[in-house]
């Protein structure tokens, strides 16, 4: 039995639906009516990280999860390290971030990120760990402003980002949960080439057929933005991880996709093609 946890995001999505025809798939979900994976050996368990009686409930049985945590400020990895390992979980993949493995990345997130990492490791859990660069989706916040405008608004257009497919990540996740061997690994994943977002808007407008205008965010706007929506040591992270990409920290790519897959990584053309209908107007 494998368990997913992140099965409404970006990547646990993709991971759910992968395994669904595979074999017995259990799925942990705080919100289980918004799982979109169905089949007749998927298991939906309603729970939460803060709830160790649902994650005993979620665990029973499994013998590798694939976990994907959100909150910074909540010790969700430590939660289900202990949870995991108290139900004799023999494999623990976790989703994390490429910059946790680069020095001069020092904000609170990858901070967190690391913490976490390690709470996983002092566990005892077998683990792996898939560090992911920027997910191409993103992009998809730029929808309401394509919808209206025709504008897509970011803090700076020229600064590159090896962004990855989130479909690219599924498919190394399901290789490293279904196989032996990648324990007390660590994957870092790239897409196949830096990006920037006025490229990246470039390539939408070809894909849409429609005229895009790519409109630069000054850092005061996107100050005002980000602490309006975020506390703010997140905030604040986001700003210093935007700096570190315009430096050109975030362009460097990796062959972990070609060489777990067999197949290179999609570009962000591929995915924006894939995913056009995100980024045209809801008929009336």
């Amino acid at each position: 039995m494998i368990l997913v946890t992140g099965a409404t995001g970006a990547v646990g999505r993709e991971v759910a639906g992968l395994l669904a025809g595979a074999g017995p798939l259990r799925i942990l979900a705080r919100r289980p009516e918004r799982v979109s994976v169905t089949g007749p050996a998927v298991d939906i368990v309603a729970g939460e990280y803060g709830d160790r009686s649902s994650l005993d409930r979620a665990l029973r049985g499994v013998g590798a999860a694939f976990l994907v945590t959100n909150s910074p400020a909540e010790p969700d990895d430590e939660r289900f390290a202990a949870a995991a390992k108290a139900a004799g979980v023999r494999h623990l993949v976790k989703l994390s971030m490429m910059a946790v493995e680069e020095p001069g990345a020092d904000d609170f997130i990858t901070r967190r990120q690391r913490e976490n990492e390690q709470a996983i490791r002092e566990s005892g859990v077998p683990w792996t760990f898939l560090r992911a660069r920027t997910f191409m989706s993103n992009t998809l916040s730029w929808a309401p402003g394509i919808h209206s405008e025709g504008v897509v608004r970011a803090l700076y257009g020229t600064s590159p980002v090896a962004c990855v497919d989130p479909r690219d990540i599924a498919e190394v996740a399901v290789r490293v949960l279904t196989e032996p061997g990648h324990e007390e690994t660590a994957y870092a994943l790239s897409g196949p080439e830096p990006i920037t977002a006025e490229q990246q808007t470039a390539q939408l407008s070809e894909v849409l057929g429609r005229p895009l205008r790519f409109e630069e965010l000054g850092l005061d706007r996107a100050r005002d933005h980000l602490f309006g929506r975020y506390p703010r040591p997140v905030a604040e992270a986001f700003l210093e991880s935007a700096e570190r990409q315009r430096a050109g920290a975030k362009a460097g790519v990796v062959p972990t996709v070609l060489e777990l897959t067999g197949r290179p990584a999609r570009p962000f053309r591929t995915w924006a093609a894939d995913h056009a209908g995100a980024f045209r107007p809801v008929a009336a």
